[in-house]
């Protein structure tokens, strides 16, 4: 296994650095190193994840002190950080990196001037109800969305159908059939209980949410039934959602607030919807740029002719100059992609193949061999 390296070095600081120094390497590596700036490079990928790694560690001043003294063996070493195959281990997945890049930073978002600024950190942070608890933010939800090339050049709008929790009716959202919450007797209200584990490197007390109440210091006396006391119910919602022209695989856009309600009234996450590409059966798309193969005859390729070319755009005529050799690349200017939030077009690229008859008739053979005669 190859060693892991320094989380100072990967994110380009001093051991001494700053919070602030820490955040602003790991904005500036992950913008670079952002899968939507890098669609389909695992390369660049994982070192999204590797940075993201570093800087969860380095962020924390628990986790910091912990690295700071026993290096990674610290984290693995039953601190309650991360675990065995935690941060020890690489084991921070896209998903993970993601939501902490969205979280921190408010994400990368490539269609910013159509859909606002990502929200700020404080979205993924607790806020306190009005009964006086803890209110937590609902999860996040990813699906896929499939386009034809032809939507993605000219933009459309789409309905997902999407299944997600929402706020229990019955209870209004706060899980308690009768309104009465009373003080978790677990953690006496504070949400947090203390694990005191050991280790080589000593005794180590791990502070972990409160599995009675979820971290949320108040519980239900009388539980709603509809919900289970949760305050949420699963539904199927109708959303649409406008696609812009230029959208490419990978990218992601973000419905804000339509994700799944939190617990007991916890504000909703977010839809991160993720755009696929259906493989067309005639165009190819690299970058912004389409192209396209087409068949010719000889005798277009030899005396020129003018065609009808097919582009996402509808069709337009091209001339085939005389003397066309198979192979040859023409440029449609400007019938490519829409480049996503800017101006301007890619082109289409046509690629001709002459294509020799495998019949012909006696007279026209006949024809063909005068033809050589005369040229040699």
């Amino acid at each position: 296994m190859a060693q892991k390296r320094d989380y100072y070095e990967i994110l380009g600081v001093s051991r001494n650095a700053t919070d602030d120094e820490i955040k602003k390497a790991y904005r500036k590596l992950a913008l670079k190193y952002h899968p939507d700036k890098n669609p389909g490079d695992k390369e660049a990928e994982q070192k999204f994840k590797e940075l993201t790694e570093a800087y969860e560690v380095l962020k924390d001043p628990k986790k910091r002190a912990i690295y700071d003294k026993y290096g990674h063996a610290g984290l693995n070493g039953g601190a309650g950080f991360g675990g065995g195959s935690g941060f020890g281990g690489f084991g921070i997945d896209l998903d993970e990196a993601l939501r902490t890049f969205m979280r921190d930073f408010g994400g990368f978002d490539p269609f910013g001037d159509i859909f606002g600024d990502f929200g700020g950190s404080s979205r993924r942070r607790s806020s306190s109800s009005s009964s006086g608890r803890r209110a937590y933010r609902g999860e996040d939800l990813k699906v896929y969305l499939d386009l034809t090339l032809e939507e993605i050049a000219k933009g459309t709008e789409k309905k997902l159908k999407i299944k997600k929790y929402k706020k229990c009716e019955h209870c209004n959202g706060t899980g308690s059939s009768d309104g009465k919450l009373t003080t978790c007797p677990s953690c006496k209200g504070t949400g947090q209980v203390k694990q005191v584990s050991q280790s080589l490197f000593g005794q180590f007390i791990n502070i972990t949410t409160c599995p009675t109440c979820n971290g949320e210091g108040r519980v239900a006396q009388s539980p709603c039934s509809y919900c289970s006391g949760t305050g949420r119910i699963k539904d199927t919602e109708i959303i649409s959602i406008k696609i812009p022209a230029g959208v490419a695989e990978g990218n992601y856009i973000p419905l804000r607030n339509q994700g799944n309600v939190g617990p007991h009234g916890g504000p909703a996450g977010d839809i991160l919807v993720f755009i696929r590409e259906i493989p067309h059966p005639h165009f190819k798309r690299k970058g912004d740029d389409i192209y396209l193969e087409i068949n010719i005859s000889v005798w277009q390729a030899i005396l020129g002719d003018k065609i009808i070319v097919p582009t996402l755009f509808g069709n337009v005529e091209m001339k085939i100059p005389p003397g066309t050799q198979s192979g040859k690349i023409f440029r449609l200017k400007n019938k490519g992609i829409p480049h996503v939030n800017q101006h301007g077009f890619g082109d289409q690229y046509v690629i001709v193949n002459v294509k020799i008859p495998e019949k012909l008739s006696k007279q026209s053979i006949e024809l063909i061999k005068q033809i050589k005669e005369i040229e040699e």
